[in-house]
């Protein structure tokens, strides 16, 4: 296969598989540590009201999912580019970690979720991914 259409594919498919991992583990997430009682999950203007509601408890799924997300995502980027495949996992850590920024700057969530998620969840999951991929 063309290297170029190889490395297109390899964003591609690393941000969908990423995406994947990231809301099956939100939505296995909510099963395990039910949101605050009537709040919709999965509608933007209820988790910005019930926010303020949330425990520690419930910070753990979605900092799993963007990490996790993340990781398998860059994983999968660095297996299937045909060069560079550390600049295509780290690609990836970069698009979720603008997803990151841009959901810290629409809801408001704690500091110390904040930090945790941008400074662990992204970069170094991508880094990892890669190194996981055992390629180059």
């Amino acid at each position: 296969m063309n290297p170029i259409l190889k490395n297109i594919l390899a964003l591609i498919a690393g941000i969908i598989i990423g995406s994947i991992v990231n809301i099956g583990l939100i939505m296995l997430g909510h099963t395990l540590v039910p949101p605050p009682e009537g709040m919709n999950p999965m509608d933007m203007e209820s988790l910005k009201e019930f926010m303020p509601m949330f425990t520690p408890s419930h910070f753990v799924a979605p900092f799993l999912a963007h990490a996790f997300g993340t990781l398998v995502g860059a994983f999968a980027a660095a297996k299937i580019a045909a060069n560079h495949q550390l600049k295509f996992a780290l690609g990836i850590g970069v698009w979720f970690l603008y997803g990151g920024i841009s959901m810290i700057i629409d809801f408001p969530s704690p500091l110390w979720f904040n930090i945790l998620d941008l400074g662990a969840a992204y970069l170094p999951m991508a880094w990892l991914g890669w190194k996981f991929a055992k390629v180059e």
